[in-house]
């Protein structure tokens, strides 16, 4: 039976992971047993943190969704992301069945297909919703990482992106998940995520990266939640280089790191490139030895990106 594969963004974080799994599990539940849960890129060290909690196993590895050697086009539902620069490679020549996700679009499909998505600040509270719709519990391993995704992506409901319905979800989850003391959990998953002390300048300024089109302009903003923001700057100048290195090998207008404090809950901005009043047209600020607080800033999706895309006009 030819596979349906459900897969989050490259460079994947915990919602990309989770939801992929938890909604592979609903397939799964309404009979669709040929559906796989899929990833683009390595688990994350808080991510990891959650699956080995929750007796997950890490999703199959997609390289790319090219047609098979008779040329029978790849079925790809995708979770968390729709942005072009996110989506498998290949993704052109597949066919999309559907897209559930909570960012800004940007697809464009030969065909129709299902979309489902709405402003709420995670993707794995929308499949949890899907869950409920469909009057289909969740098991405990579901449960909990859909709330694991949740905390992750509000940073445990700190985040503007955060809606009711995500507090809602995460309280329901807890319980289901056996995990009630959930900002005793969350907490120690957020910091989990946070641990850069094994992480090379690359690895640093990859592990939540996502490539943006800005009218005509090719941006890269990556995103690190730290306890220690004076750690990760002290390691500046590497950094710097780090970014450097990838502008010139893909061709990047501008790379923006942005450092966000867990504990402050605000950010500082680096930023490298031939396009820096981006950053400062979009957060009305002075780069100083190419960097600046961003007082507040902890969302890349809902106080980042629309800046910075609004500034490129």
């Amino acid at each position: 039976m030819e596979k349906i594969l459900i897969t989050g963004h490259k460079i994947p974080d915990t919602d990309s992971i989770c939801s992929a799994i938890s909604y592979t599990e609903l397939k799964h539940a309404q009979g669709v047993e040929n559906a796989v849960a899929c990833r683009l890129g390595k688990v994350s060290r808080e991510t990891q943190y959650a699956l080995d909690h929750f007796g997950a196993e890490t999703p199959l590895f997609l390289d790319n969704v090219n047609p098979d050697a008779d040329g029978t086009k790849k079925k790809v539902i995708l979770v968390d992301h729709n942005e072009r620069f996110q989506t498998p490679d290949g993704i052109e020549n597949a066919k999309i069945l559907e897209v559930i996700d909570h960012h800004k679009f940007n697809l464009i499909t030969d065909e129709p297909l299902k979309i489902v998505a709405d402003t709420v600040g995670c993707t794995s509270t929308i499949v949890y919703r899907l869950y409920k719709q469909a009057g289909i519990t969740p098991s405990k391993r579901a449960a909990g990482l859909m709330m694991s995704a949740i905390i992750s992506d509000t940073l445990l409901f700190k985040s503007p992106t955060c809606t009711p319905e995500d507090v809602e979800a995460v309280k329901e989850l807890s319980k289901l998940a056996g995990e009630e003391n959930y900002e005793e959990y969350g907490m120690k998953l957020l910091i989990e995520g946070t641990t850069l002390s094994d992480k090379t300048p690359d690895e640093i300024i990859t592990m939540d990266m996502k490539e943006f089109d800005m009218n005509g302009k090719t941006v890269a903003i990556a995103q690190v939640n730290t306890v220690d923001t004076k750690g990760t700057l002290s390691m500046q100048a590497d950094l710097e280089k780090a970014m450097n290195d990838r502008i010139n090998a893909k061709g990047y207008d501008l790379f923006v790191l942005i450092i966000t404090d867990i504990v402050k809950a605000g950010s500082y901005v680096l930023a490298t490139g031939k396009s820096p009043e981006l950053v400062e047209k979009g957060f009305k600020v002075t780069l100083e030895n190419n960097t600046a607080w961003l007082e507040g800033v902890v969302s890349r999706k809902k106080q980042v990106v629309p800046f910075m895309l609004e500034a490129s006009k």
